[in-house]
């Protein structure tokens, strides 16, 4: 028996993962789906999200856990499981980056969105933002006393952004039942800005030495399969699985995405020292 703790990605919350859950523990494993700050359950204001905010709400969860885990993240919070397992590789038996950012020491999540000129989140936020302001704006926020900064002068709306709801369907759900799309249309929130343009700060001693499984999925709209695989040619990782879903399989496929999460431990029974990315 596992114990998988999942991060959702942008815009969700613990509830994206309600299909997962269930069946994973029907086949002997234990899951945990969290509310990350600012998300779901979890109302801490968007001036208070920061990744390091982020990444002790993780560590504080696997913690409180008997034996070492697995972590899993969608989209966004794959730069989430990469800090806390910088922080705690001793708790973490493996990460799982599902269409997830895998970024390297030095970088930001922002580094790599910019690059995914066919994403169809990046084209539809309400921000309205060029890309040419976000490269600017990714330059300075890059330093965290500049967050900081702006979290106590701006107004809390423009530190979030949102996807415009007319494009829930076609970048995030376009394989998945309308359901999901109604459900989206109630639950779907605003995601604090700041961690997306904090650069990552790991090593080889640690970070370097967690097993790491990537799942591409292979019709994804919202971090396209070419900026999934860019980013995987930059930092490998021990398994890649291909799953043929869009952005969201844990509502579309759900039960292969179990299958190939229980087959991903397969990967994490011997933790030798890897090169760090």
């Amino acid at each position: 028996m596992a114990t998988y703790v999942f991060l959702h990605g942008s815009f969700h919350a613990a509830w994206n993962w309600h299909r997962v859950v269930p069946l994973l523990e029907a086949s002997g494993h234990r899951g945990i789906a969290l509310d990350l700050p600012g998300h779901g359950r979890d109302r801490t204001p968007p001036s208070r999200v920061f990744l390091d905010t982020c990444v002790q709400h993780v560590l504080a969860c696997i913690d409180q856990q008997s034996e070492p885990v697995v972590l899993v993240a969608h989209s966004r919070n794959g730069i989430v499981i990469s800090q806390a397992a910088e922080q705690r590789p001793e708790r973490v038996k493996g990460l799982i980056y599902l269409a997830a950012y895998l970024v390297p020491d030095g970088k930001s999540m922002m580094d790599f969105a910019l690059q995914d000129e066919h994403s169809l989140v990046a084209q539809n936020l309400e921000a309205g933002l060029d890309r040419s302001r976000l490269l600017t704006m990714t330059r300075i926020f890059r330093h965290r006393w500049l967050q900081r900064l702006a979290a106590r002068l701006l107004p809390q709306g423009l530190q979030v952004h949102r996807l415009a709801r007319h494009a829930y369907r076609e970048a995030l759900y376009h394989d998945c039942g309308d359901e999901i799309t109604e459900l989206a249309n109630v639950l779907l929130e605003a995601e604090p800005n700041w961690a997306g343009f904090t650069p990552l700060k790991l090593s080889q001693a640690r970070y370097g030495r967690v097993p790491k499984v990537y799942m591409e999925c292979l019709q994804d709209r919202a971090v396209t399969l070419p900026l999934q695989r860019a980013m995987l040619r930059e930092t490998p990782c021990d398994h890649v699985y291909s799953l043929d879903s869009g952005h969201s399989p844990f509502f579309s496929q759900p039960a292969e995405l179990c299958r190939v999460l229980a087959d991903s431990l397969h990967h994490f029974e011997v933790a030798p020292v890897r090169n760090a990315a």
